[in-house]
């Protein structure tokens, strides 16, 4: 036995988690990481607030989850409007639309969430926003609609993160800033 302190696996507690969703070799499917890039360009991610292209990792993404007190789901949403309509769903809604609505991932975002409660630890807060998909089908790009309705989702998300207390500044002329997203994502015509 000895008096040396035991060692703790200490995790750093994520505030705000924006988590793009999404494979982005099926058109609409990827305005996930799409948004993720545009907010990572053009505005100044505040710290407390992480921005993680979750693509289709499904359990593979609890750790970021359990380690988060707020969670933004960014996907693709189907919804009985026209493509391009942003979405935005909170709380119990969140689970059911993640079972019914998102796109081909759905199951595995399902099960994430449900792996999170199980767990206890699922967020206080989960918030899904997205655009109604037009084409989800093998391509690198979005449809039309989709890419009209991006620069709505972005403000979207902006607001989202702000209303939980942290500031967004829009920086489009950041000059040697790091961003993986952006320069992953700028190979997809993104």
């Amino acid at each position: 036995m000895t008096n040396a302190p035991a060692r703790t696996h200490a995790t750093e507690r994520i505030s705000v988690l924006v988590l793009g969703l999404g494979n982005v070799l099926l058109g609409d499917d990827g305005l996930g990481a799409a948004a993720l890039a545009c907010i990572e360009k053009e505005f100044r991610v505040p710290p407390g607030v992480r921005l993680e292209d979750g693509g289709t990792l499904g359990l593979s993404l609890l750790g970021l989850i359990a380690d988060s007190d707020h969670v933004i789901l960014v996907d693709a949403v189907r919804a009985e409007a026209p493509p391009g309509t942003l979405v935005r769903l909170s709380a119990t809604d969140v689970s059911q639309a993640v079972r019914d609505r998102l796109s081909p991932h759905q199951v595995g975002v399902a099960d994430l969430l449900d792996a999170a409660r199980h767990i206890d630890c699922y967020p206080a807060t989960v918030t899904l926003l997205g655009l109604v998909p037009d084409a989800i089908d093998l391509a690198v790009c979005r449809s039309r609609a989709v890419r009209e309705g991006l620069g709505g989702l972005v403000a979207a998300i902006v607001r989202e993160v702000q209303s939980l207390g942290y500031k967004m500044v829009s920086e489009t002329q950041a000059v040697g800033r790091h961003r993986p997203i952006h320069h992953l994502t700028r190979h997809f015509g993104m």
